[in-house]
């Protein structure tokens, strides 16, 4: 098919993706300023001058405890900058780009994204002078895209309206392919590229200062594996006994066959796409995978019992833990990585109609959520 472009409000028209060689580019801006990363793990300065600034020092909630001193705490990655924890490895990703002299003053960011990372890389660019493209499918929620192209993105599509199935593999190969053509540009390539789980070691020392290392159990979703790989294993470094739990959806492969279509957006690694190569199956203590249905499940009846809105993918790796804090020895601290905000899903996963559509209402497993939570809020 043809690859259709969306550009921002406002596109410059000499800066189009089929720029030929030998076009003159717009003036190349200063080289950018270098990033400004907190003091300290549990504080964002009072006044910042870039919204990166902002990045980290994200709170943790206690979402329920057992009567013998177990705890479940939240990781709330959506209060970083576009509410999710991948403003983190798109700020490192540009970075090391930078350092190694990959990504020139004024150049192209290239990156396949179903919107979170795409939303990362977007504010990066823009206080960086840079052009950003995002390759992306229908399947990734339209508040994504939408707020994508707010912020100056220029999305390319690689599937037709109305085709909802997930298109990883081929976004990965016409993204490689654009960054390839265009002069300037650069393909972080956030599925294969190391920077990606150095964006997330913060995190590590952020639970640390919180929790004066009293962490037991680490439990995250799996998609690109930067996030859950790269804050254990700098987790790994000062706590060694850490238990750590991934979280795929079911019909993703990192952990094993079968292969089938899902809705969880942002993770997994579905079929016919490569496993990512921050995927550290040594760090792994287990992996598991949870159903759409259970996932979605999850994040109404949080909604409804705290207040708090939770992303799908996220919903999954609460139900999991949910399901295994009262097995845990007396007195576990459990953490939970919640990548991001609910918000996004409001058309989505907090839609009757849109989960009627997809079979995906299951007021059983609704009940059954709704009532571990409320056993363990009040226990």
């Amino acid at each position: 098919m043809d690859h259709t472009l969306d550009r921002a409000p406002g596109h410059a028209p000499d800066r189009a993706l089929d720029s030929a060689p030998g076009h003159a580019p717009n003036p190349a801006p200063a080289a950018p300023a270098p990033f400004h990363t907190p003091d300290h793990a549990l504080h964002r300065p009072p006044i910042v001058r870039r919204v990166t600034e902002l990045i980290g020092a994200t709170p943790l909630f206690e979402l329920c405890r057992t009567r013998d001193g177990s705890r479940l705490l939240l990781k709330l990655e959506q209060f970083n900058p576009t509410g999710t924890a991948k403003i983190r490895m798109a700020r490192q990703m540009v970075l090391d780009a930078e350092e190694r002299g990959l990504l020139p003053p004024g150049g192209r960011i290239v990156e396949s994204t179903s919107g979170n990372t795409g939303l990362g890389l977007a504010v990066v660019a823009a206080e960086r002078g840079y052009t950003f493209t995002a390759v992306v499918d229908h399947h990734a929620a339209a508040d994504k895209l939408r707020a994508m192209k707010a912020l100056g993105a220029e999305l390319v599509y690689v599937a037709d309206e109305g085709d909802e199935e997930l298109a990883t593999a081929a976004r990965e190969e016409f993204a490689e392919k654009l960054a390839a053509e265009s002069p300037g540009a650069y393909f972080t390539e956030q599925h294969n590229n190391p920077a990606n789980g150095d964006g997330y070691r913060p995190v590590a020392h952020e639970l640390h200062a919180a929790l004066d290392g009293r962490i037991d159990v680490l439990i995250g979703a799996v998609g690109t594996g930067g996030g859950l790989f790269g804050t254990g294993g700098e987790l790994r470094r000062t706590v060694p006994g850490v238990r750590i739990v991934g979280v795929e959806p079911k019909g993703s492969i990192a952990f094993g066959p079968p292969a089938h279509d899902y809705y969880q957006s942002g993770t997994g690694t579905p079929e016919g796409a490569t496993i990512g190569a921050m995927v550290d199956y040594d760090l792994l203590d287990e992996g598991v995978k949870v159903g759409d249905v259970e996932a979605f499940a999850t994040c109404r009846v949080v909604a409804r019992r705290t207040g708090l809105l939770i992303g799908g993918s996220a919903g999954g790796v609460v139900y999991e833990a949910l399901a295994r804090l009262s097995s845990q020895p007396p007195g576990t601290t459990m953490v939970a990585l919640v990548n991001d905000g609910g918000e996004k899903y409001l058309d989505t996963v907090f839609d009757d109609d849109w989960m009627a559509a997809r079979d995906l209402v299951d007021r059983d497993v609704e009940r059954e959520v709704d009532a571990l939570l409320t056993k363990l809020r009040h226990a």
